[in-house]
């Protein structure tokens, strides 16, 4: 990575064993987390996920983090926290507010730990007098030293997450740059260090990720999960360095089946200025696919009322008794909507009555839509927006993503996504598309703006 790090971390006294630093370490943690536990806590990040992220070496100001959400393709951003080797060892941004803010807007965050390098890395020690990773074997040629250092660092991770309000749950990850991993001791003091952050940051309750190059930290790694399975902990999530231009979590330096499913994360391109929402920041690319991926909970609603199809066409009402009748699915789905909304008081039988078309009319009257008997594609637009208007892009899941698909299918006689809950690339095009139509933002993302012009039915 680029250039790394959030908060400032004192030298532990040298000569202190490792027992006694985890106990202070917890001891430290006890205090706030006691008085964290008079608010609700933060949600657990970056939890279940499938898309895109970015990081850079300062954390940005809220400012610009409201934009790129509204703006750009990015839903996670990498965060440095810890690490006396991190580039950026003042964030003036990054406070609990700052986390607790991103995390309630919908961000996925990365908290990033640099600290000591691997012992044959020529960059390091970037200041003079941070450590890297101690390269002696030892007499049971274990490298006793560079474990401890692995378990000291990630006690300090624990307590910059914290001090911020990054939950227990969450992925924490050292950054390993890359080295020559043809030297023997360097190689192999930094796998025994990081197998002693995993295993400790899995103790103090979070989750053990690697950021590493792919063709250094990440291949060895590998090399050690067929190889020798039982001498490492290894993390749980891996994120490669691997600057290939391509947006997936897939590099030759590692076989397919090494954490998979949902455990990789990619960084695909390297340093340069991205500009979203008028704001031109440096970043690194990077794809991501962890936890349980981009998923949504199953949907039940009016007591098992369908409510998603591929196409919503107008709903009209027989002018004589040879005309045919709306479709019985499709009125039992506008009942169920008005239902929902304290609009229709009778039961879902799917029967286009006159209490419907009451129903209908008061609904179209306090939206200032033409009152009529017909119930038109842009009615069924207004109705499937009701709710939260969160942002959404790739990745995004749960009921908000299925009103959005819905609203979709209901703009054009064109347009059929699959109703799923989880914006997908079809959804991304058929948001494009719907944005190019009514001279939108072609952004592929349902801001502010967006979701106030499907609310309006704009077709």
């Amino acid at each position: 990575m680029p250039s790394p790090s959030p908060h400032r971390v004192r030298a532990g006294l040298a000569g202190v064993l490792v027992g006694l630093l985890t106990v202070a370490t917890l001891s430290v943690l006890e205090a706030p987390a006691q008085a964290a536990g008079r608010k609700a806590a933060n949600v657990a990040t970056p939890g279940d996920f499938t898309g895109y992220g970015f990081d850079q070496c300062l954390a940005p100001t809220q400012a610009t983090m409201d934009r790129w959400l509204q703006s750009s393709p990015f839903l996670a951003v990498g965060i440095y926290i810890s690490g006396a080797s991190r580039a950026c060892r003042d964030q003036p941004n990054l406070t609990p507010a700052w986390i607790r803010t991103q995390l309630a807007r919908g961000w996925r965050l990365l908290p990033i730990t640099l600290g000591p390098q691997a012992s044959c890395l020529s960059r390091f020690p970037r200041y003079g007098n941070d450590p890297t990773i101690r390269p002696r074997p030892g007499p049971s040629r274990t490298y006793p030293k560079a474990m401890a250092q692995g378990r000291t660092e990630a006690g300090r991770a624990v307590a910059a997450a914290t001090r911020l309000g990054i939950s227990p749950g969450s992925t924490l990850w050292y950054d390993l740059e890359g080295f020559d991993n043809t030297r023997r001791h360097c190689r192999e003091s930094a796998l025994t260090f990081l197998s002693g952050w995993s295993d400790e940051i899995r103790k103090l309750g979070y989750v053990s990720g690697v950021y590493s190059s792919a063709g250094s930290g990440m291949a060895e790694l590998d090399k050690a999960r067929i190889n020798r399975p039982d001498r490492f902990h290894l993390p749980d999530q891996i994120w490669v360095a691997r600057w290939d231009g391509v947006a997936n979590t897939s590099t030759s330096y590692l076989r397919d089946d090494g954490w998979r499913p949902h455990a990789r994360v990619k960084q695909y391109r390297g340093g340069h200025d991205e500009r979203w929402g008028g704001v031109t920041i440096n970043i690194d690319s990077n794809y991501l696919d962890v936890g349980r991926g981009s998923i949504a909970r199953k949907e039940v609603r009016c007591g098992g009322t369908r409510v998603s199809y591929p196409s919503y066409a107008g709903i009209v009402p027989p002018l004589t008794a040879t005309d045919p009748k709306p479709p019985r699915g499709r009125v039992m789905a506008l009942q169920c909507l008005l239902t929902e909304q304290g609009y229709f008081k009778r039961p879902i039988t799917g029967s286009d009555g006159k209490p419907t078309r009451r129903a209908v009319h008061r609904w179209q009257a306090d939206r200032g839509l033409t009152v009529r008997d017909i119930w038109s594609r842009k009615n069924w637009m207004t109705a499937h927006v009701v709710g939260r208007r969160p942002v959404l892009k790739i990745g995004s899941a749960g009921p908000a993503a299925r009103r959005l698909q819905r609203a979709l299918n209901a703009s054009s006689t064109t347009v059929s996504v699959r109703v799923t809950g989880v914006f997908d690339v079809s959804t991304d095009q058929a948001l494009r598309g719907w944005q190019r139509r009514t001279r939108t933002e072609v952004s592929g993302v349902a801001g502010t703006t967006t979701w106030r012009k499907l609310a309006q039915g704009a077709r």
